[in-house]
C-alpha cells in the first residue's frame, strides 16, 4: 500500500466517490474542494495496485497551534478491515507531530457506532457528546486524543 499526499486532482477522484462508500448517505457535501487545495500537508490517499482505497482529509488548527483536527476518512467498502485506516491516522499524526502538535480533535454523529468504536479503538477519548453542535438536530461526538 502506498500513501501520499492529496492534490487538487483528488478531489475528482474522491468526490464522486463518496456517497457510495457512505451507502448513499449524501456525505459529499462535508467535502468540498478546497481541502484537497488547501490542507495537502495533512492529508492523504492511501492507494493498493493504482487503485485509490482510502483517504484522510485534516489540518492544523490556526486557533490553537498545538492541535489538529480529521476532518474526513473514507475506505473503500472493498478493502475495509485492513489496516488502511490506522496507516492513514498514523501518517497524519507523524505529519502534525513534525509541526509540534500535541493533540488531535475529530467528531461523528452519536448513530455512527462503528466510528465511535474505531475511534475509541485508535487511542481517542471521548470528550463530550454535544447536542445541535452542527445545527438543530445535529448532535456531534467529539474526540481528543494526546500525541
Amino acid at each position: 500500500m502506498k500513501i501520499r499526499s492529496v492534490t487538487g486532482e483528488d478531489y475528482y477522484t474522491v468526490s464522486p466517490l463518496i456517497n457510495d462508500w457512505w451507502g448513499g448517505r449524501n456525505m459529499a457535501d462535508m467535502l468540498p474542494k478546497l481541502f484537497f487545495e488547501h490542507f495537502t500537508e495533512t492529508s492523504f490517499i492511501a492507494e493498493e495496485n493504482g487503485i485509490m482505497v482510502g483517504f484522510l482529509i485534516g489540518f492544523l488548527s490556526q486557533s490553537h497551534p498545538d492541535e489538529a483536527y480529521i476532518h474526513f476518512v473514507g475506505i473503500h467498502p472493498d478493502y475495509r478491515k485492513n489496516g488502511i485506516g490506522s496507516h492513514l491516522y498514523e501518517t497524519f499524526f507523524t505529519a502534525v507531530q513534525a509541526h509540534n502538535c500535541r493533540t488531535v480533535r475529530c467528531v461523528t454523529s452519536p448513530v455512527n457506532t462503528g466510528s465511535i468504536a474505531y475511534h475509541t479503538k485508535m487511542g481517542f477519548s471521548i470528550e463530550s457528546v454535544r447536542p445541535n453542535y452542527d445545527g438543530p438536530g445535529q448532535d456531534r461526538v467529539l474526540f481528543v486524543k494526546r500525541l
